[in-house]
């Protein structure tokens, strides 16, 4: 069954706490640098007080004005839910203003509405909330006209704010009046300082307008203002807030004239007419114009026809394969359209959206020459994507004239949206169009379903691809065919309900049938020894994770393990590279042969997995059993590190074991699973901090050691830290006796982790010269005792050990090597301790560990719950519920409305709840739209409560459980 994971892992999921920093689209509404705060005057919320705040801050002319203009406009809260075109998922908050109060319509910037998915409410200045959609976003300028329900709104009287475009002049007093640096709503003055601004560009592969004239002026806005209205003193309003620069107090402002256009069709609910001929035109002063050809008897009519303008239109970018490639080139001065003077953006796009389909004749000078030519006029909105495809975890759309202007390349191809699951390609960077898949080629989408819902679940294949950022370089990469984890389904848009409408696109053709493959492995020079031969106990592991799950940062990963029994399948590798189980495992041999391997353990507190293999996929590749020794490893040994390097080759060296010691990985932030109680080896050759995975053997060639990495803590600079390290391979081998004779390992002892303490800081501590005495006995290489760091919350050993205590001996024995901690047979033993310089005989349970963990995911309003694993469990002093936040998506309501990862829910609309099953039966049923009040307890136990919005069209409620007879393992379960 297929489990249709709804949050892929590499999606944009957060794992830690976010900061409350600025909305994140006030960043991409500046340019120069990143959003500086501007000082606002803020508006008191109650209505009563209003006139006595504007006369404080206001001009007496200007009292009246804002008093009647802050009932029509609204701060605006909202998420665009999934990642569309130039856009990420993301959640901030802008500003609108009504400007049909019987419709119910609201204009606002173009990137508060979103080219993709969006869910949002306004919040008008009574704070009367009302969920809002978008009916229209213009493909290239940057408005959007938002719609809601007037009767909603029962408290206050609706205005709206006319529009008067021609108003706007150079000297204007005007006053933007919005939700500025996230204030519920500030005023900030100034006035026009310019009408004939080009537009700005921001930044590449992000929206920018083009083909307008902006107006400037310095009012100082920030972050937040996005969608003000700019008001002129008699109400009315001249321009719409858009952008501004932080190298100055400059701000610019959309002109009204197209926006006015477009209002009138949707007010008449007919659709908005656009045309163009993919032609980026810009504004040139005659200066510049001159030097590009314009002649002066040309010059000189049209300064005669126009004595006001200082310039004229000059085609800047023309799109190959356009309407207009054929024609038009860069640098081309525009003359006239259809026999008129043109020389600003109104009266161009005046007569190209009233043309769609139809030839305009365009007069143009190149280097002087008068040329005329007849372009047909393209409908803008055909070459605008108005839908995405959800395929292997990534989110795919045609390609838009947005980016393909900003590149100079055709509008076709496949754009890789969210470069996510099995369309990750080259990294995490975006910019990827796809061009072809299974060698078909794929200029749009169409083409591209067309394709791909013919190949079988599983199955590799090859995908070649450019990035808009370098199309001179292809690429090719062979990915296995993902449909089993995650939907292939359509969204399109809908402006009536303003939702994106979902297609299932079926399901995939089933798995083929692996069949044997025999290769043979690459001769490595024989100077190498015995160790060479170790290479054909190696395979390449590499693991997709759908989910975040257990605070894991990563959503792929990849390294190398060991075969420690080839004829019943069993690998070895590092927790670092299988985190857990829920996931695809790959191994690759002799590089030649991929095949899948499952799970089959993992250790609760070392650094290794076991998978297993089906031996009979590999035919008669020689692939041998690494030969494991039963000497451990000592300080001072002579060994070869055999291994795999970062770019997966193989990779030898002799060196020398420097020191083996019980050694403390910090811990991260975000727990997550990191290896605890272990002594680790370090060797003489900086070769093994480069290397991902391998064996520690001595001169015969028997494995001593495995060499692993480990993960680490999370830097302040967002990076995770891994640590090289070899263990002794006695604690795989007693796993593997176990799971050669069929049997599932079960793993018993003291639920803590600990520490060294040289004798010097016991004695500190009040240790008697007399177990000084008996450790020195003990252990004549190492003299040290184990201090409890952590005990695992929840667990009977942590009832009656406590943290600090300095652990003497176990069952009679002195503890005096890490390793004597593990694997105790009884339920219940004798501990004798150090506590406040007090020695203490104790009897301490122990616990049965889980080698798995999490078996069970929910999935709830972007969030991604599960009952805390153990690294949690040893990082916190208490649990408050078994709901753990481990992760949650951006742009989802979890996102929103501040569900932090790391935080526990302990009650639903004023239930407590304690467990998954609790959880499942407070959300079950309720209303998508809903508000759902959640308290909740951080992870440095402070408590808490919000409300979370739901919006289950996009973020349907489901959990994810362990079913080892499901095809994949896991079982999804959708919850009504």
């Amino acid at each position: 069954m297929d489990v249709d994971i709804p949050h892929p892992a590499d999606q944009d999921v957060e794992l830690l706490p976010a900061d409350a920093a600025s909305p994140p689209l006030a960043k991409r509404k500046r340019i120069d640098g990143p959003v500086t705060n501007g000082t606002a005057d803020v508006l008191a919320s109650p209505v009563d007080q209003q006139a006595s705040v504007f006369s404080a801050h206001q001009p007496p002319q200007w009292q009246q004005t804002i008093e009647k203009a802050i009932n029509a406009i609204v701060s605006i809260r909202f998420s665009q839910v999934a990642a569309f075109d130039t856009e990420e998922p993301t959640t901030s908050e802008a500003t609108g203003f009504v400007v049909d109060a019987k419709k119910g319509l609201i204009l606002t910037n173009r990137h508060v509405a979103c080219a993709g998915p969006f869910l949002g409410e306004a919040i008008f200045h009574d704070h009367e909330e009302v969920d809002v959609f978008p009916v229209y976003r213009d493909p290239v300028h940057d408005f959007g006209i938002l719609k809601f329900d007037p009767a909603k709104i029962r408290y206050m009287s609706l205005t709206e704010i006319p529009l008067a475009p021609s108003l706007a002049h150079v000297g204007l007093d005007i006053r933007v009046v919005g939700n500025d640096a996230g204030e519920k709503l500030s005023i900030l003055a100034g006035s026009i300082s310019r009408l004939d601004r080009n537009a700005p560009e921001y930044s590449d592969m992000t929206y920018n307008d083009m083909n307008t004239f902006y107006l400037q002026s310095a009012a100082s806005t920030s972050g937040g203002s996005s969608g003000s209205p700019v008001l002129a003193i008699d109400g009315s309003a001249v321009a719409l807030q858009a952008g501004g620069s932080t190298r100055a107090a400059t701000d610019f402002f959309l002109p009204l004239d197209r926006v006015a256009r477009a209002l009138k069709y949707v007010q008449q609910d007919k659709p908005v007419p656009r045309g163009t001929i993919q032609t980026q035109w810009t504004h040139k002063p005659y200066d510049e114009v001159r030097r590009l050809g314009l002649s002066e008897s040309t010059e000189a009519t049209v300064r005669q026809t126009f004595p006001g303008e200082v310039g004229m239109l000059v085609a800047e970018t023309v799109l190959p394969k356009g309407p207009a490639s054929a024609f038009l080139e860069e640098g081309d001065v525009l003359l006239a359209m259809n026999g008129e003077y043109v020389t600003k953006f109104v009266p161009l796009e005046e007569i190209l959206d009233s043309s769609v389909g139809k030839a305009v004749t365009f007069w143009i000078q190149r280097g002087g020459e008068d040329l005329r030519f007849d372009i047909v006029v393209q409908d803008l909105h055909s070459i605008t994507p108005d839908r995405y495809l959800e395929c292997g975890g990534a989110k795919l759309n045609d390609i838009s004239y947005q980016l393909a202007r900003q590149f100079c390349i055709p509008v076709e191809g496949v754009y890789v949206a969210e470069p996510a699951g099995m369309f990750r390609l080259d990294g995490p960077d975006h910019g990827w169009i796809i061009s072809s898949v299974d060698s078909k080629p794929t200029p749009n989408l169409a083409a591209f379903i067309k394709v791909f819902e013919t190949i079988p679940d599983c199955e590799r294949i090859p995908v070649k691809f450019f990035s808009i950022l370098d199309v001179h370089t292809k690429s090719v990469t062979v990915v296995p065919a993902e449909r089993h984890w995650t939907a292939f389904r359509l969204a399109v848009r809908n402006d009536i309900t303003g939702l994106w409408d979902f297609t299932d696109l079926g399901p995939s053709p089933p798995p083929r049938e692996l069949k044997p493959i025999t290769a043979t492995f690459a001769t490595l020079d024989q100077s190498l020894g015995a160790a060479a031969n170790l290479f054909q106990s190696m395979c390449k592991v590499s693991m997709y994770l759908p989910a975040r799950i257990e605070g894991f940062p990563k959503s792929r990963k990849a390294g190398a393990g060991l075969v420690i029994d080839a004829e019943r399948g069993f690998v070895a590798v590092g927790r670092n590279i299988v985190p857990f189980g829920m996931g695809d495992i790959e191994l690759t041999f002799a590089d030649s042969i991929i095949i899948p391997a499952q799970p089959v353990f993992f250790h609760p507190s070392h650094n290794f997995a076991i998978v297993r293999y089906d031996p009979a996929l590999v035919g008669d590749t020689p692939v041998k059993t690494a030969p494991l020794s039963d000497k451990k490893i000592k300080q001072g040994h002579r060994v070869n590190l055999v291994a795999l390097n970062h770019n997966l080759r193989p990779v030898s060296a002799s060196t020398q074991v420097t020191d083996i010691t019980a050694v403390t990985i910090p811990y991260s932030s975000t727990p997550r699973f990191r290896a605890i109680n272990f002594d680790a080896v370090t060797i003489d050759t900086p070769l093994g901090q480069q290397c991902s995975a391998g064996a520690l053997a001595d001169a015969k060639g028997k494995v001593l050691g495995l060499w692993l990495s480990f993960l680490g803590e999370r830097t302040a600079a967002g990076h995770d830290s891994e640590y090289h390290l070899g263990i002794g391979i006695e604690s795989v081998t007693s796993v593997l006796k176990t799971l050669q004779q069929g049997s599932v390992p079960r793993l018993r002892g003291l639920a803590v982790e600990v520490t060294p303490l040289q004798m010097s800081q016991c004695r500190n501590m009040g240790l008697k010269e007399e177990w000084v005495a008996r450790v020195e006995e003990a252990n004549k290489e190492s003299r040290v005792l184990f201090l409890v760091r952590r005990t695992e919350c929840g667990s009977a050993t942590a009832k009656v050990l406590k943290e600090l205590d300095l652990i003497l001996s176990v069952s009679g024995k002195v503890i005096t090597r890490v390793h004597e901690f593990d694997d105790e047979r009884d339920e219940e033993v004798e501990v004798v301790i150090l506590r406040n310089k007090v020695e203490m005989t104790l009897r301490v349970p122990t616990v049965e560990f889980d080698t798995e963990d999490v078996k069970r995911v929910i999935f709830w309003a972007g969030s991604v719950l599960h009952e805390p694993h153990r690294a949690t469990r040893l990082q916190s002093q208490q649990m408050p519920s078994s709901i753990y936040v481990s992760a949650r998506a951006k742009g989802s309501p979890a996102y929103m409305y501040n569900l932090m990862p790391t935080q526990w829910i302990v009650a639903v609309n004023g239930k407590p709840v304690q467990t998954l099953n609790d959880f499942v039966q407070c959300v079950r049923g309720l209303p998508d739209g809903s508000y759902v009040r959640v308290k909740v307890v951080s992870f440095d136990l402070v408590p808490g409560v919000i409300s979370i919005k739901l919006g289950l069209h996009y973020w349907p409620t489901c959990e994810v459980v362990r079913e080892p007879s499901e095809s994949s393992g896991w079982k999804r379960i959708n919850i009504e």
